[in-house]
């Protein structure tokens, strides 16, 4: 299939250049997002877009109730029509953490950590025709496109822009930040009242086009029927500028919201409290300590040893540990990213019309 796409792909390139204006103003946008890739660090690219970023359409559309349903829309999104795509992305299982906290200054920040066990990030700045500024993160090896993938030359870059309809965390310029982390157990959300439909990370990517705060996401959930990415269950870290911060569980195709500054692989909600918490799992109890200790605030320095400290190292059998980790100033709507725990390497990033 990979072939028969890049084929495709250098195609549609090919048109452009010899349909000019034209066909430059259909494709004009995804060619440039697709030329904007860089690599940053090892395991970690970025790529900014400028334009429709087929959200709408796909809403219109009544959304997908799963990947592979998504994976289709995108690529004709991609292929503006051209291409009809049968293609199923990756299964996988992941671990995270995260921490919001205020400042001595009153600011909010939000740490999170992305563990798996293999993992190429990918960095996308979105300012779309219509919606708010975000900076999201996506693991490119979940589009499905084979071991050892990466957005290099640019019929892969181009198939990056796939990560436009996908995100496992990010903020937007209102300070909105959100991230997804799996909640313990195999039961999954699939939410069927005749609403559009989307899964777990497409539902971020449209929760920052479409959300100011933290409220306003909560409101859009109601609005849609929720699916489950990878067959296992999902809980949502939000948090926005006022300093409100909650996780966001499924529980029998109902949405049960708690008030909470940090989250990990466990369930917080009453009525299935600390599922999936392990023996020796002590993150979430690590994370609440040092904010109590903290006296409830922390500066910029601060939270990033804080969630740099609960992050995972390489471990035996190839597994990656921390892929990367993000700090989110929602006060200032600027984010730094570390990847595989490159703590020396900071990769800082701001939103424009912050």
């Amino acid at each position: 299939m990979k072939r028969v796409l890049k084929i495709v792909l250098w195609s549609l390139l090919a048109l452009v250049l010899l349909a000019g204006i034209g066909t430059w103003s259909k494709f004009g946008s995804l060619v440039k997002g697709a030329m904007s890739v860089k690599k940053l660090d090892d395991g970690l690219y970025y790529m900014e877009y400028k334009g429709d970023d087929g959200f709408d359409e796909l809403i219109a559309q009544g959304g997908g109730k799963t990947s592979a349903e998504l994976a289709e829309y995108v690529m004709t999104f991609l292929s503006k029509g051209y291409y009809h795509p049968a293609i199923t992305p990756a299964p996988a299982q992941y671990g995270c953490s995260a921490l919001t906290a205020r400042t001595p200054e009153n600011g909010v920040l939000m740490g999170r950590n992305f563990d798996f066990s293999s993992a190429t990030g990918l960095i996308l700045h979105t300012i779309p025709k219509r919606g708010y500024e975000t900076i999201t993160t996506f693991n490119v090896e979940f589009l499905g496109f084979g071991d050892d993938w990466l957005p290099e030359g640019f019929v892969n870059q181009y198939l990056a822009l796939g990560s436009l309809f996908f995100a496992l965390d990010g903020m937007n310029e209102k300070g909105l930040a959100i991230a997804d982390l799996m909640a313990g157990d195999d039961a999954v959300t699939h939410q069927e009242t005749g609403k559009p439909a989307l899964t777990t990370t497409s539902a971020i990517s449209y929760l920052l086009k479409n959300a100011a705060t933290v409220d306003e996401a909560l409101e859009l959930l109601q609005e849609i029927d929720m699916h489950s990415d990878i067959g296992s269950a999902h809980h949502y870290a939000m948090a926005d500028a006022s300093g409100k911060s909650v996780v966001v569980e499924y529980v029998d195709n109902e949405m049960v919201v708690v008030d909470s500054p940090a989250v990990t692989n466990h369930y917080l909600c009453e009525q299935k409290l600390n599922v999936g918490l392990y023996e020796g799992d002590r993150r979430y109890d690590f994370l609440r300590r040092q904010l109590q200790e903290a006296g409830g605030k922390m500066d910029l320095r601060q939270l990033t040893t804080v969630i740099a400290s609960v992050s995972q190292p390489p471990a035996q059998g190839d597994r990656l540990g921390t892929a990367w980790t993000m700090v989110m100033n929602l006060t200032n709507r600027s984010v730094t990213y570390y990847s595989r725990r490159h703590f020396d390497k900071p990769q800082r990033f701001e939103l424009e019309r912050k």
